[in-house]
């Protein structure tokens, strides 16, 4: 009797003790931080995406292609769509990258480049991770400190925003983000029912590849270590069980979609 009532005596004084703890916190300051660093994201995302005005593609079938495929995956994954905020643009580099507030930045180039729609699915996965793990806004905390990116979107310092894009664009991630941004690809790929090796096998002809002209575009240089990347993505792949794969677009809107984006490059 005398042990039971003594060890009530404990969870009571526990139970006070956390709640004390707890009411010190100041929840209201908390909340109020998350709401301004939520308003500087978005204020952030409007102000770097008009970097890309002059060259966003307008061609409807392109862009209501890539729609369907960040829509397909979004879905598959339970992802809010209204959050994933693509736009094509031309441009001759190698590269896709994530910006604050959802945009999701894919170049003319990268399309065109990859071998298969599957592995231009990896290459969106990957970005969307970087979006949904809130890398982007993390890595430029950590890079520019909070208060130079108050004040940028304060002064509309355009030096600033070339040198916030330069961040994003050309520099790697830490190599853990840049390691949870791969694995949550691969399992949004496997619930949208699409083969995962596609990231792999980018990642490795990227490896192998010897042209400089190639090796040096800024999607590339700012994933390292691509070798030892393909190796924990197959690894990772074949770990996880997975439904028969599938197709989000059929073949001949694939091939109209490199056609479509060729014949724009090709234009002054």
């Amino acid at each position: 009797m005398k042990k039971s009532l003594f060890q009530g005596i404990i969870i009571a004084l526990v139970f006070i003790s956390i709640w004390l703890c707890l009411t010190q916190i100041k929840w209201v300051s908390i909340f109020e931080i998350e709401k301004k660093t939520d308003r500087l994201e978005k204020e952030l995302g409007e102000l770097l995406i008009k970097e890309f005005e002059k060259t966003k593609i307008e061609n409807i079938f392109v862009t209501n292609t890539i729609d369907s495929l960040v829509t397909k995956i979004c879905k598959a994954n339970q992802i809010d769509r209204k959050n994933i905020k693509p736009q094509i643009i031309k441009n001759q580099e190698i590269n896709a990258l994530a910006l604050p507030d959802g945009h999701l930045i894919i170049y003319s180039s990268l399309i065109s480049k990859t071998k298969s729609q599957e592995e231009l699915a990896a290459i969106i996965c990957h970005e969307i991770a970087h979006i949904q793990l809130n890398h982007i806004m993390k890595k430029l905390i950590t890079e520019v400190g909070l208060s130079v990116l108050i004040s940028s979107i304060t002064g509309n310092n355009s030096e600033s925003t070339g040198e916030f894009l330069k961040i994003i664009s050309s520099s790697a991630f830490d190599r853990n983000l840049e390691k949870d941004a791969d694995l949550n690809a691969i399992d949004y790929l496997l619930k949208a029912k699409i083969n995962p090796e596609a990231l792999a096998n980018f990642l490795y002809a990227l490896s192998i590849d010897k042209n400089n002209d190639v090796i040096n575009l800024s999607w590339i240089s700012s994933h390292p270590e691509l070798e030892k990347r393909v190796n924990y993505i197959i690894k990772y792949s074949k770990d996880k069980e997975h439904a028969k794969f599938q197709n989000i677009l059929n073949n001949s809107t694939w091939e109209k979609l490199k056609a479509e984006l060729n014949k724009i490059e090709l234009e002054n």
